[in-house]
């Protein structure tokens, strides 16, 4: 049974940073590409990143490219989502998720696809 535990979320002014974690246990993380999402309030489950099994290709929507960082250490079972220049409009529920594979370079931005998720850690940011 794989198990994903997300931390590091927190309040932060607008402008600010916050590094985001995602603890896997429960199979060999390794085989598993990853990646985080998002939820505001009132509104549906959206993409923020992905990175392959390899850690070799990441992925981004569009908002948060050149403000956002995902990555992976494989030797701690983690992937990490650094979010800097935090606006307010990125204030929701982050989740982390994961999907086994066995293309290594394959990353994907649908809810979908995934079939493990987090509870979610909350960002808020203020302005």
């Amino acid at each position: 049974q794989v198990q994903l535990v997300e931390s590091g979320g927190g309040l932060v002014q607008a402008g600010g940073s916050l590094r985001l974690s995602c603890a896997h246990s429960g199979h060999t993380f390794s085989g598993y590409a990853m990646g985080w999402f998002r939820q505001a309030p009132g509104k549906e489950r959206e993409f923020v990143a992905a990175i392959s099994s390899s850690g070799e290709v990441t992925y981004y929507t569009d908002s948060v490219k050149g403000r956002f960082t995902i990555s992976r250490d494989n030797a701690k079972n983690t992937v990490y989502l650094q979010m800097n220049s935090l606006e307010p409009s990125d204030t929701a529920v982050y989740y982390c998720a994961a999907e086994y594979t066995y293309y290594t370079g394959t990353v994907s931005s649908t809810v979908e696809h995934y079939s493990h998720w987090g509870q979610g850690t909350q960002v808020t940011v203020s302005s």
